[in-house]
């Protein structure tokens, strides 16, 4: 039964892969129409791909939280 629920855990990290596709996606886009503004894009993009990440990482330790410490 705990795998069950580590699995649903587990189902937090799509999300977090759609959404750092979008801020990618996003940032190419802004890149090819001002190439000027490519140092602020980058540093945006990198944080916000490290805000997204956490979420998957956040899933991550929840999952393996449930499988090694959850009960019989």
């Amino acid at each position: 039964m705990k795998e069950l629920g580590a699995a649903i855990a587990i189902l937090g990290v799509m999300p977090s892969a759609i959404g750092e596709g979008l801020v990618c996606a996003r940032a190419v886009d802004g890149i090819s129409r001002n190439p000027d503004a490519l140092p602020k894009i980058r540093s945006f993009m990198i944080l916000a791909c490290a805000l997204v990440e956490t979420t998957a990482i956040y899933s991550l330790l929840v999952s393996i939280l449930i499988l090694f410490l959850g009960g019989n």
